[in-house]
């Protein structure tokens, strides 16, 4: 039962996350997080870190360590397979129809009018995670503000934005400060 449960939920995810791993991320927390409980909204932030960490896709790395977390190798193999399978049905028909039709403006406007609701499930997955980083807790007071958290997602965003450094350094140097926060202060 928990397999089919994880193939028709990675399979929904595979289905509806148009537009990549990012815009997968409120998908992924809805299954895992809301709807079966598999995961606590801390591991899930955890699991996001690391499937974005590790290299391919984040949804599929997602599906692949939520399915490991909860039925072991063949979890794995099944919420992976769910999650893909959407892809590989699509994109084979897609690359016949594009092929076909490439040069169609209404199919061309089809594609422009994908595009904002794409930025629109990237902003909302990127409002949770940074909710979850500013206040320690569900509510948001000053008093639960984790303000490293807070300092260190500004720091990263500008240096981002204004020296365009590659985000794994920066995702090392923000480890390495909380780290020396933690050490010095006691603060994580």
């Amino acid at each position: 039962m928990i397999y089919l449960q994880l193939f028709f939920a990675f399979l929904q995810v595979g289905l509806f996350s148009v537009g990549g791993g990012y815009a997968a991320i409120p998908l992924i927390q809805s299954q895992a997080v809301e709807k079966y409980g598999w995961l606590t909204l801390s591991a899930f932030t955890n699991l996001v870190t690391v499937a974005e960490m590790t290299p391919g896709p984040i949804a599929v790395n997602a599906a692949t360590f939520t399915g490991l977390q909860i039925a072991g190798i063949g979890g794995a193999a099944v919420a992976t397979l769910g999650c893909i399978s959407p892809s590989l049905c699509l994109v084979s028909a897609l690359a016949v129809l594009y092929g076909k039709y490439k040069k169609n403006t209404a199919f061309q406007n089809v594609l422009q009018i994908l595009r904002p609701a794409v930025v629109a499930l990237i902003f909302s997955a990127g409002l949770r995670i940074l909710r979850l980083v500013a206040f320690d807790e569900q509510t948001i007071a000053l008093q639960n503000a984790n303000y490293i958290g807070i300092l260190l997602f500004a720091g990263a965003f500008f240096v981002l934005r204004k020296w365009k450094l590659n985000p794994i350094l920066v995702l090392l140097m923000c480890g390495a400060l909380n780290l020396l926060f933690y050490a010095i202060f006691g603060w994580i």
